[in-house]
C-alpha cells in the first residue's frame, strides 16, 4: 500500500497520479491546526481552502480513487502532517509515502525531514503545474547581477511560443505596459463581479467550534469564491467575456464602485491549482484570436505577463533567495502596522476603502497593494515581518512563495532592488491620477502640510530624506532628490515636520 499526501493548495485533478486508479492507493488530504495559525488568516481565505479541498476529495472520490480525508475537527486528528502521515502509515500498514513538490519553504522543509524519519520508501513528484521548473531562473540569471523579469518574461515567450511570430513578438513589441496605465474611463460599463452560491455553515461552525482565530468579513451563508475547478472554469469565461477586453488598458485602475474591475480573480483557483497557468493563457489567446477585432493586444498580453512573467518570475525568485530573502529589511523599518488595517478606521480615504474592500472580500488587486496600502507601509516604514503576515493573512490568494517576494520585494524593497530597480512609493498625486478615492477623503490631496495635508505627501518626501544614502547613486530616483534640493528651506522643514507628526500619530491618521 502507498501513501499519497494532497496538500491544500494542491487540488489539481488533471495531475498523472490521477489518470490511473490502483487499490493499493491511498490519498491523504487533512486539515490542521497549525496551517490555520502560522499567520491570522482571513476567515474567507480559511473556508475557502477547507471547501475546496472537501470538493476536492469527494470527487476523485467519486472517480474510484480511495482518499483518507481528516478533518479538522477529528478527534484522531494529530494536528500535524507528520502526526497524521505516521498515523495513516501505522494503520494501513504502507510500504511507501509519496508527495508533490511543496510550495511553500516552510512545508518543503516540513516533508523532508519527515522522509528521513520514515522507515519506508519515500518519493517526492512534481505537481504538474507551473511553466518552469523550481530553480530555473536560479540558472537562468546565474552569471548575472540582477534578475530582470523582462529578461526571463521574453525567454519564455520564446520557449513557450506564446504570443510569438516566429522568433518575433506578435505585434512587434515585447510588452505593452504604456498602455496599460490608463485611469478608468467612466463611459465603460463594469459588469458586477461574478459570484458563486457556495454553503459555508458547516465549516464555519467548526472553526468556532474549534476556536480557531481569524479576521475579516463574510456572509454566514454564501461563500463567493469559486470551490471547484467547474467554478473556476466558469469564472474564466467570465473573464474572457467581461474583463479581457479592457483588462489591459486599466489594469492599474482604482474605483470605489467596484471591487474587482476588469481583473480576473483567477489567482484563487490558480494558487490552489483547479486551473493551470497554461490553460489559462492557451483559453485566453484562443477567445483573443476568435474576438480580435473586438480585443486590442494590450489587453492580451498584459494578462498573460502577469500569469507568464510576473508569476513565474516570482516563484523563481522565492526558491531562488530563499529562506534569506525572509528576513531581509534593506531600510531597517520597524513600526507596527496602524489599527486601521485591521478595521478600516482611518479618515485617508484610499486605505480605507482597499482595507474595508480586503476585510469584505479577501481581495484586492495588485495596484491596490502596491500602491495604496504597501506605498503606505513603505513611506511609514513599517516592518516588513508585520508587512508580510497581513498580506499572507488578509488575502484569499496570498500563497507564501507568491506573497512573499511580491510584498518584501516588489512593495516593500526590503531586499535592497533584487526585484524592483527603485522603491514603488508616490505621493497623493498618483493615488488622485489613477483612483477616485482622493475626492471624498478627509484629507485635501493637494496640500502638503498644514490642515488636512495628505499623508502620502510629507511622507514621500521624508521617506526619501531619511534613506538618502542608501537611494542617492539609484539613477532611477535621482531626479527626487535634484527636485528636493531646489526646494526652500523653509519648504523643507515643513515638509519634514508634518511627515514626523504624522509618523508619531501614526494610528490617529
Amino acid at each position: 500500500m502507498r501513501l499519497r499526501l494532497i496538500l491544500g493548495d494542491q487540488l489539481n485533478e488533471q495531475h498523472s497520479w490521477f489518470r490511473e486508479k490502483n487499490d493499493d492507493v491511498i490519498y491523504l488530504m487533512m486539515e490542521i491546526l497549525p496551517e490555520t495559525s502560522y499567520v491570522k488568516h482571513h476567515i474567507q481565505k480559511i473556508v475557502g481552502i477547507f471547501l475546496a479541498m472537501r470538493a476536492f476529495a469527494s470527487k476523485i472520490a467519486r472517480s474510484g480513487h480511495r482518499v483518507k480525508y481528516i478533518r479538522l475537527d477529528d478527534p484522531d486528528n494529530k494536528q500535524s502532517f507528520a502526526g497524521n502521515i505516521k498515523q495513516i502509515i501505522e494503520i494501513e500498514n504502507c510500504s511507501g509515502f509519496e508527495y508533490m513538490q511543496p510550495d511553500e519553504y516552510r512545508v518543503d522543509h516540513i516533508l523532508a525531514e519527515l522522509c528521513t524519519e520514515l522507515d519506508i520508501s519515500s518519493t517526492c513528484v512534481d505537481s504538474e503545474h507551473f511553466l518552469t521548473e523550481r530553480y530555473e531562473l536560479r540558472d537562468f540569471f546565474s552569471s548575472k547581477k540582477r534578475y530582470l523579469m523582462e529578461s526571463f518574461y521574453r525567454e519564455l515567450r520564446k520557449r513557450k511560443n506564446i504570443l510569438m511570430d516566429h522568433a518575433s513578438p506578435i505585434g512587434g513589441q515585447w510588452n505593452y505596459d504604456k498602455m496599460n496605465r490608463d485611469a478608468y474611463n467612466p463611459d465603460i460599463p463594469i459588469q458586477p463581479a461574478l459570484e458563486f452560491n457556495n454553503d459555508p455553515g458547516e465549516i464555519l461552525e467548526m472553526i468556532d467550534r474549534m476556536k480557531v482565530s481569524y479576521f475579516g468579513n463574510m456572509d454566514e451563508n454564501n461563500f463567493i469564491w469559486p470551490t471547484t475547478r467547474e467554478q473556476s472554469l466558469t469564472l474564466l469565461q467570465f473573464f474572457l467575456e467581461n474583463g479581457l477586453p479592457y483588462f489591459g488598458s486599466f489594469q492599474d485602475a482604482m474605483i470605489s464602485e467596484s471591487w474587482s474591475l476588469f481583473h480576473s480573480r483567477l489567482s484563487f483557483s490558480m494558487n490552489t491549482k483547479m486551473l493551470h497557468p497554461g490553460e489559462i493563457i492557451n483559453e485566453v489567446i484562443d477567445y483573443w484570436s476568435r474576438k480580435s477585432v473586438g480585443i486590442e493586444l494590450n489587453q492580451v498580453e498584459g494578462f498573460i505577463r502577469q500569469i507568464l512573467g510576473w508569476r513565474e518570475y516570482m516563484r523563481g525568485i522565492y526558491w531562488t533567495l530563499m529562506p534569506e530573502f525572509a528576513i531581509m529589511n534593506y531600510f531597517e523599518h520597524h513600526r507596527e502596522l496602524p489599527h486601521y488595517f485591521w478595521n478600516a478606521n482611518t479618515d485617508m480615504n484610499c486605505i480605507h476603502t482597499v482595507v474595508k474592500q480586503s476585510l469584505n472580500t479577501a481581495y484586492a488587486h495588485h495596484i491596490q497593494r502596491l500602491m495604496i496600502t504597501g506605498n503606505f507601509c513603505l513611506l511609514a516604514g513599517i516592518d516588513p515581518d508585520f508587512v508580510d503576515e497581513w498580506y499572507l493573512g488578509i488575502y484569499i490568494d496570498a500563497i507564501e512563495w507568491v506573497e512573499k517576494p511580491n510584498t518584501r520585494g516588489m512593495s516593500q524593497f526590503a531586499d535592497a532592488g533584487i526585484i524592483a530597480t527603485k522603491p514603488y512609493v508616490s505621493s497623493s498625486n498618483y493615488i488622485h491620477k489613477m483612483s477616485d478615492y482622493c475626492v471624498n477623503c478627509f484629507y485635501d490631496h493637494s496640500v502638503k502640510y498644514g490642515t488636512k495635508a495628505c499623508p502620502f505627501n510629507s511622507l514621500f518626501w521624508h521617506f526619501y530624506v531619511r534613506h538618502r544614502e542608501k537611494l542617492k547613486k539609484n539613477p532611477r530616483i535621482a531626479m527626487m532628490y535634484r527636485t528636493w534640493d531646489r526646494m526652500t528651506e523653509e519648504n523643507k522643514k515643513q515638509l519634514l515636520e508634518q511627515a514626523e507628526r504624522y509618523l508619531t500619530n501614526l494610528d490617529m491618521l
